[in-house]
């Protein structure tokens, strides 16, 4: 409970009920060790980051509003595929492989986004800034490092790996570098959101928890486009 608020822990054991319910075990685990990775990496260099005045709020506990940025598009995709197996039809047009690994690619999504963001921030040499390439200090929306570049694959294909091949969830190796690169792909686009968009006045409605739904709404995207080609072909 450590990992999360009380009221966190509460939206967090919906989740996990949700997610039991619709993908079982395996999927369930893949989101468990979401968490717990996001978490460790959290901690990594936390008095640093603290120090600096970038480290995350509530000493990197989890609240409600993290809990759903981050996993409401893997529930999505998560009661699709369900959906799929009660009815033995595609939903939507798409089969229960191409909804499973948009789950998985999701919250691999995710993943990467906080390895990026945390591992640069603690060991990131020089912070640029996306769109301009400009130096700008760790922990600015939008910035990038060749660390937290480096981390953010790390963390993809940490999740890509143990959901595609760990416990054989969906696709295995092909799912693997299929999630793995969306969801380097959608944390590139997340950082220029960052950049051109969280930073602007008038956006207040930009929070960090809606540019979370975005990243790995685009992650999820990305990777069931591309399954979906290679199924059909």
């Amino acid at each position: 409970m450590t990992m999360l608020t009380p009221t966190g822990f509460a939206h967090s054991l919906a989740l996990g009920t949700m997610l039991w319910t619709t993908l079982g075990w395996r999927g369930w685990t893949v989101c468990v060790l979401y968490l717990f990775l996001g978490q460790l990496v959290t901690k990594v260099g936390f008095d640093e980051k603290e120090a600096m005045g970038i480290a995350e709020k509530r000493g990197g506990r989890r609240g409600p509003e993290n809990v759903w940025g981050s996993a409401l598009t893997g529930v999505l995709c998560a009661a699709a595929a369900a959906q799929t197996m009660k009815s033995g039809d595609a939903f939507m047009g798409l089969s229960f492989d191409v909804w499973a690994l948009g789950y998985v690619a999701s919250l691999a999504t995710k993943l990467a986004d906080t390895f990026a963001s945390e591992i640069g921030k603690a060991y990131g040499k020089t912070t640029f800034l996306i769109t301009s390439l400009k130096p700008v200090p760790p922990g600015t929306e939008g910035a990038v490092s060749l660390e937290g570049t480096l981390a953010s694959v790390v963390g993809g294909l940490s999740l890509a790996f143990y959901g595609c091949v760990a416990v054989g969830f969906v696709h295995g190796v092909g799912g693997v570098a299929i999630a793995t690169l969306a969801a380097f792909v959608a944390t590139m686009i997340e950082s220029l959101i960052g950049a051109t968009l969280q930073e602007k006045e008038g956006l207040s409605w930009m929070t960090n928890e809606v540019v979370n739904f975005i990243n790995t709404s685009v992650g999820a995207a990305i990777a069931m486009s591309l399954v979906f080609l290679w199924i059909s072909t």
